[in-house]
């Protein structure tokens, strides 16, 4: 069974960097000051002549760098300097948390969030969680990098909870907390293209219990994909060790 999703053009990723250094600039210069609210999606949408799902995508880079905060049923709205200061460059992440770690504490929150999802997911929301899946399997046809639009699928399920918190622990760790990257090396082409589209079939069943409103699935369906996440990069630290299961 697949997901139908409403297809796009090529070279999104592109229009994606393109209006996210716009708003970016933006908001460095000052033409939007903190607090302000920044146009409508659909004003975006307009100014940019794009899809919602670029300027989606274009505002979740810029909330994972602290420049903008999205208030439920209010809009987008810059964040104050110093809320909004880069973090120090070459923030050694794994001094703070194993990946591991970052695995074990997404699991049960991320298990709560698709079921409160699957229950309170509004249209739009859903749309959006379609739009990034599709995302998704794009990348995988073109045989490029996953990992943004993984974390983007997670964010818009977390978004969908209409419950900030889920979305602001994904934006506190931004990348880190999806691993995938690392778990299959770039050059087994072959067992990248395969891990990928498991990652996806694991989250088109999420996807597919979310649209449905079923609650339980979409708690299950989570459980097995992070409970995998977790196994498979076990699987991969023994295989840098040298271990095999006895």
């Amino acid at each position: 069974m697949t997901v139908e999703v409403k297809s796009r053009g090529k070279g999104s990723g592109s229009l994606v960097a393109k209006v996210e250094e716009a708003l970016r600039g933006a908001i460095v210069s000052g033409t939007y000051q903190p607090g302000e609210r920044l146009p409508s999606e659909i004003e975006l949408t307009e100014a940019h002549g794009v899809s919602r799902t670029v300027i989606r995508e274009a505002v979740t880079a810029l909330r994972c760098d602290g420049l903008v905060e999205v208030r439920q049923g209010a809009g987008i709205f810059v964040l104050k300097a110093e809320v909004a200061a880069p973090a120090p460059p070459k923030l050694d992440r794994a001094r703070l948390s194993s990946d591991l770690e970052i695995l074990e504490i997404r699991t049960p929150l991320e298990i709560e969030a698709a079921g409160l999802a699957a229950q309170r997911r509004s249209p739009a929301q859903e749309e959006a969680i379609f739009d990034c899946h599709a995302r998704l399997l794009e990348l995988i046809e073109a045989n490029q990098s996953i990992r943004e639009a993984d974390l983007a699928l997670h964010m818009a399920i977390a978004d969908a909870t209409n419950n900030p918190l889920f979305t602001q622990f994904l934006e506190m760790h931004g990348p880190a907390v999806i691993p995938q990257s690392r778990v299959v090396s770039d050059n087994r082409g072959a067992d990248q293209t395969a891990y990928r589209r498991l990652i996806h079939k694991e989250h088109e069943a999420l996807v597919l219990a979310i649209s449905d409103g079923d609650e339980k699935a979409a708690r299950a369906a989570m459980q097995v994909h992070l409970r995998g996440s977790q196994s498979r990069y076990r699987d991969l630290l023994r295989d840098m060790r040298g271990l095999t299961a006895g």
